[in-house]
């Protein structure tokens, strides 16, 4: 039941607000002064303090909910991941592909730096939200006319930036679900095309307006594509705060921005190739369990997450109890009547989380 989630999400969200106000405070004074002199400087403070909250997340995916995530690519690939500008379209999966995401830049070492192309309504989420407006979250309307211009001018804006980055962005734009897998296999069928199986078929003008606007200075684009282990179910925040576990493979192929073609029209056919490709590799993946590329062992858990987390839990833990005493919140029926009021907002915080991220009622089921 969500009320399960809830309960045992409360404390984590108190850490997570806690923590992210402070930072949210550091963000907002940085912005007003610091920006205006240096741009640069401003980001990487804004990334490091970021970090500290992204890490919180990471660490409910690979310490907290135990999944467990491998990575497939060539060694290459593993070698420049973190250490050059690069696109990434991944196949969306499930609500926490973000984390996901930010887990395999945190394992090698460009957190600070990751970013997302996501709705419009995330900006306006209690902290987190706050935090990825500040971090240089592109944010859409899922409207071309109001976003074409958008998208340009915020890529543009990345050209300077200090040190390798990550822009994901997901073509599909929405995640798979069973309703929209069946809107895909009828568009598909009757536009002639090949019919998918496990992934959606791409909207491709926000990706050919990335291409064409960070090729001049992002060297690379990652296709990922996520792959669930059979018999584990999919990533969700909700499982997360129920401490259910759930196996992820992730294939990374690099590709040179300087291999995909020049036109628009050549861009979105070669999204649209890929994205087939991916259809095919996952129904490899499903039938055999693996993937052919090799599994890099050295992509393992790290202590770092962990280590960060503990931390603000004893920085929270500290201030409340100091809260506490100071105030005297836990000697009369007014302390407690604030203390009930805290407890509940942070429990209404995490359904809001929970909601947001949850998929609509399905409509349908799919096709096989």
């Amino acid at each position: 039941m969500e009320i399960s989630a809830i309960v045992a999400g409360v404390p984590l969200c108190l850490i997570f607000i806690f923590t992210g106000a402070i930072i949210n405070l550091i963000q907002v004074a940085c912005y007003l002064t610091i920006r205006p002199l240096s741009k640069s400087t401003f980001r990487r403070i804004n990334g490091a303090v970021s970090e500290i909250l992204w890490l919180q997340l990471v660490w409910m995916m690979e310490w907290w909910s135990g999944c467990e995530v491998k990575l497939h690519t060539d060694l290459k690939t593993y070698w420049l991941m973190g250490k050059e500008h690069a696109l990434l379209m991944p196949n969306h999966v499930a609500d926490t592909d973000t984390i996901l995401a930010w887990l395999l830049a945190h394992r090698v070492g460009c957190l600070r730096s990751a970013l997302t192309i996501s709705k419009k309504s995330t900006q306006y989420l209690p902290i987190f939200g706050w935090t990825t407006w500040f971090y240089e979250f592109i944010f859409v309307d899922r409207n071309w006319a109001k976003d074409g211009s958008k998208l340009k001018s915020s890529f543009q804006a990345l050209k300077d930036f200090p040190i390798p980055f990550w822009v994901t962005i997901f073509p599909e734009g929405t995640r798979l679900a069973p309703d929209k897998l069946v809107e895909a296999q009828t568009f598909a069928s009757t536009k002639g095309l090949a019919i998918p199986k496990n992934v959606l078929i791409p909207k491709t003008k926000g990706f050919v307006a990335a291409v064409q606007s960070l090729r001049s200075f992002v060297p690379a684009l990652y296709d990922v594509t996520i792959a669930i282990q059979k018999g584990h179910p999919s990533p969700t925040l909700l499982r997360f705060l129920r401490m259910q576990p759930s196996k992820i493979k992730v294939h990374i192929k690099r590709y040179s921005m300087k291999e995909l073609p020049e036109s628009d029209e050549g861009i979105a056919q070669w999204c649209r190739n890929r994205f087939i490709a991916k259809d095919a590799l996952l129904d490899k993946f499903a039938a055999t369990g693996r993937f052919d590329e090799q599994e890099i062992t050295d992509f393992r858990r790290t202590t770092k997450s962990l280590i960060v987390f503990l931390i603000n839990l004893f920085l929270f833990s500290v201030g409340a109890w100091i809260s506490c005493q100071k105030f005297s919140l836990l000697s009369n029926r007014r302390g407690y009547s604030i203390l009930a009021a805290i407890v509940g907002t942070a429990g209404f915080c995490t359904h809001i989380f929970i909601e947001f991220t949850k998929l609509p009622p399905q409509k349908s089921k799919a096709t096989s």
